[in-house]
């Protein structure tokens, strides 16, 4: 089983050697590596070709943006899962796709879904994101599991589609959506914690962010024919309090 990583990347000189690094020291080597760059304006390039010998194929000019970076690296893949590894993060060990073609050849599955890291830049980790209690239909009161912790199977895009770019901050939850929700395609809980991810991305940030986003949420559902409360959208942070109290 080949697995297809992907990293986008935009002036990511100060973090994304350590993301390369990651990769490369995997236990498991069936892997092909794509890294999108946006045209860097700093020393990211530089990096990238001095490890040449890891990466599969990589390109650098500019895009309308986040997703149709990823788009690219899609559309440039040849394995049979595809996951995203974020220029600013890295695998949490060197096991992680040993263990996720382990449960995918298991497993007849067209996605599998696991945790995350989240962690200040001094590595202090602040949270840990899981997917265990996760069902698609949490998607209407706006809840997705971590995306860097999702693996798909290449062919879904070929059958169902790519990233939205319709979509700024939301393309990856009006993915999964289209694919979780609509389309019904077949998924597990890996238990596997994929991803050690730096806080402060573009959507995890601020409350123009929130604001965004859950308009993009609803515009999400809306475009896929289903139906949810705007308001339990709008109040999904409480829902958030209340599960960790519960637990």
């Amino acid at each position: 089983m080949k697995i297809t990583i992907i990293t986008v990347c935009y002036n990511s000189a100060r973090t994304i050697e350590k993301t390369i690094l990651s990769v490369a020291n995997q236990t498991y080597k069936n892997i092909e590596y794509i890294i999108v760059d946006g045209s860097s304006k700093d020393k990211t390039v530089d990096i990238i070709e001095k490890y040449h010998t890891v990466i599969s194929k990589w390109i650098s000019e500019s895009d309308r943006g986040l997703y149709d970076a990823m788009n690219k690296g899609i559309a440039m893949a040849t394995g049979d899962l595809i996951g995203i590894l974020n220029s600013d993060d890295v695998f949490n060990n060197e096991f992680v796709l040993e263990e996720m073609a382990n449960f995918h050849q298991k497993n007849t599955i067209d996605a599998s879904v696991g945790n995350i890291l989240q962690h200040k830049e001094n590595g202090k980790i602040i949270r840990f994101y899981s997917s265990k209690y996760w069902i698609p239909e949490k998607l209407k009161i706006g809840f997705m599991p971590p995306h860097p912790s999702i693996f798909l199977k290449k062919e879904l895009f070929n059958t169902l589609g790519n990233y939205d770019l319709g979509f700024r901050i939301g393309a990856d939850y009006e993915l999964i959506t289209r694919f979780f929700l609509k389309n019904n395609i077949t998924w597990k809980y890996s238990g596997i914690t994929t991803t050690a991810m730096l806080v402060g991305g573009l959507s995890s940030s601020g409350s123009d962010s929130y604001s965004l986003i859950t308009k993009e949420i609803q515009k999400a559902l809306s475009m896929n024919g289903l139906k949810f409360s705007p308001l339990k959208i709008q109040c999904r942070f409480l829902w958030k309090i209340i599960g960790f109290l519960k637990k």
